[in-house]
């Protein structure tokens, strides 16, 4: 019996040996199992008996699981984990110079600078000498016949002396401001009596009225040339034969010793035309101690009972109810 048992016993370990020729060698190590994988790179399936610690080839890859532990050779082992990066290598030889590149485009134009500071002015250069005279020009022909100019007003030189060449804005022969000067003599024809060249203001204004005595009765003063400059003495005359206070008769009363600096006798109410001049030159030009705002009275009539006044802060004429009252300034002409 006891040769059987050894001879199953030896049969049973050599036929496990026989089956694992070429593919592993098992050794037994404080009970465990031991595998060490041969030169063959295909997996094989062994089962390990748990008690008898016997290898088995499991053809089929199956094992008894109650009573043996599969093993499986020459497998595959999971990935290890990547080793540390080694020192960087020495810095290699300088290689050659390369070649020269090609030359690069022209650069846009720069901006302009600024302007340099001016020079210094040069010295003036000497003056030239006079020149010739010219020949004198050929006298004009058909020239306009002027006035003769009179001497007996008194302007701006330091006397008091009426010798110059009368001006508007000088004093006249009468005391008062001129306002007007005909050079050409263009108004003769409106002067029915006397020279009217030079028309010459009060020296300050007369007593105010109304226009007339008479408020409603027509002169026969309305008609254009009533307003024309040279007009007045006439009207005032024709006014004169009606009017007994007023206006009217204010202008023709203007005479001395009644108002201070009045050195003449021969005044009158200036027509439409003659105050609007007066206002012109006068006013204008700061002369004559106007009052600004006042309407003057003129010798034109509007109608029977409306006569042309002038406004002396704009110099329009204004129709007004002849009895109303306004200022006066008489006017003389010489």
């Amino acid at each position: 019996m006891a040769t059987s048992s050894k001879s199953l016993s030896f049969s049973r370990r050599s036929a496990g040996a026989l089956l694992l020729v070429g593919v592993l060698a098992g050794v037994t190590v404080g009970g465990g199992v031991g595998v060490i994988a041969a030169s063959s790179t295909k997996s094989v399936t062994v089962c390990a008996n748990k008690k008898t610690n016997m290898l088995r080839y499991a053809k089929n890859g199956k094992c008894v699981t109650k009573t043996e532990t599969k093993v499986t050779l020459n497998q595959t082992g999971a990935t290890g984990a990547t080793g540390a990066t080694g020192a960087t290598g020495a810095i290699g030889a300088k290689g050659d110079t390369g070649a020269k590149g090609d030359t690069g485009a022209a650069g846009a134009k720069g901006a302009d600078g600024t302007n340099g500071t001016a020079g210094t002015a040069g010295t003036n250069g000497t003056n030239g000498t006079n020149g010739t005279n010219g020949t004198d020009g050929a006298a004009g022909t058909n020239a306009t016949v002027a006035i003769t100019q009179q001497s007996v007003c008194d302007g701006t030189d330091v006397d008091t002396v009426a010798n110059e060449v009368c001006k508007i804005g000088m004093t006249g022969p009468g005391g008062g401001p001129i306002f007007f000067v005909d050079y050409n003599d263009q108004y003769a024809s409106f002067c029915a009596t006397g020279d009217c060249n030079y028309l010459e203001a009060s020296p300050a204004s007369a007593t105010a009225g109304v226009w007339c005595s008479d408020t409603a009765t027509d002169l026969g003063l309305t008609g254009w040339d009533k307003s024309a400059v040279g007009a007045g003495r006439t009207n005032t005359a024709t006014a004169d034969t009606t009017c007994t206070s007023g206006a009217v008769q204010i202008a023709v009363d203007y005479t001395a010793p009644l108002f201070n600096g009045v050195a003449k006798d021969d005044w009158w109410l200036g027509s439409m035309g003659e105050m609007m001049l007066m206002y012109s030159n006068l006013r204008q030009a700061g002369i004559g101690g106007f009052t600004h705002g006042f309407k003057y009275w003129s010798s034109s009539e509007v109608s029977s009972s409306h006569a042309w006044t002038t406004l002396f802060s704009t110099g329009s004429p204004v129709e007004e109810n002849k009895g109303i009252t306004h200022s006066v300034r008489p006017v003389r002409a010489f």
